[in-house]
């Protein structure tokens, strides 16, 4: 029997293998690689966002250009809260001496 397989059950599968293989990525970082990695994660989302974005400036109201709207919202705070964590954690990395004449500066 010959028959062709629906679009969405194609496009399921492969959003399942990605969340698989996504988790054992994630949850297999050493420490060392976080920062790199969130780099390379704000990046990612910013490619998201201007998908989200062609998605939703369709001239039509229907669900797609919601969800583009939405996912738009959702990644740009991922992209934020990513600057964010990469810039706390660059921060543990400089000298003493700077940290305390940065203080001194905004009294």
């Amino acid at each position: 029997m010959t028959g062709t397989i629906d679009p969405t059950v194609i496009n399921l599968v492969v959003f399942v293998l990605a969340v698989f293989v996504g988790y054992h990525v994630i949850w297999n970082v050493t420490p060392a690689l976080h920062t790199p990695l969130m780099s390379v994660t704000n990046a990612i989302s910013s490619v998201i966002i201007v998908g989200a974005i062609l998605a939703a400036g369709s001239p039509e109201a229907d669900f797609g250009s919601i969800l583009g709207a939405v996912a738009v919202g959702l990644a740009s705070i991922n992209v934020a809260g990513g600057f964010l964590v990469t810039q706390r954690m660059l921060e543990m990395f400089r000298k003493k001496a700077r940290k305390v004449e940065n203080e001194a500066e905004k009294k």
